[in-house]
């Protein structure tokens, strides 16, 4: 594998490894539901919750079944076809050297939250809480990790990438 294809992943193992420090760290010193820390006043919690769904807590309702197709199995299959992509030349003329290493983040942070849902029942470890001042009607921007705010900027920034190359196209 050329240096070019291997660099990205390097990306996606340092988000894991961060992730699931962080979670472990968390499990072992905050009990579930208990804040561990605030700081800036009440800007930022850290905080041990577990989500059993998705972004915004969509699906939590889902029967058990539902959730380990969609929650595991989808993204293990979305996780493969993302790692295809950042490797394989297959790729070249659609993604460059940004392209891959957004790729990379998205891999990264989608795979810590997969290693909690298969190991730790379905239920992803949640511990930062951001306070909203009421801004889109929200008091506290829902619980995140690690790998959530991974995947989160990483698809901000494939967004401006392809915003930005979409115009360099038409001039």
């Amino acid at each position: 594998m050329s240096r070019k294809r291997f660099l990205p992943y390097l990306l996606s193992i340092a988000i894991i490894a961060v992730d699931q420090i962080t979670k472990a760290l968390i499990v072992k010193h905050i009990p579930e539901g208990g804040i561990g820390a605030t700081f800036l006043g009440d800007f930022l919690w850290i905080i041990h919750v577990r989500n059993d769904a998705v972004a915004f807590s969509m699906g939590a309702a889902f029967p058990e079944a539902v959730k380990y197709i969609l929650f595991i199995a989808f993204p293990l299959v979305l996780m493969g076809l993302i790692a295809y992509a950042i490797w394989s030349p297959r790729f070249d003329s659609e993604f460059g050297t940004v392209e891959r290493w957004c790729l990379a983040g998205i891999l990264g942070g989608g795979i810590g939250n997969l290693i909690d849902r298969i190991f730790r029942s379905l239920r992803v470890v949640d511990w930062i809480s951001t306070r909203m001042y009421g801004f889109l009607g929200m008091e506290r921007f829902p619980t995140y990790n690690i790998a959530d705010a991974a995947v989160v900027v990483s698809v901000v920034l494939l967004v401006l990438v392809f915003i930005i190359e979409e115009r360099k196209k038409r001039k």
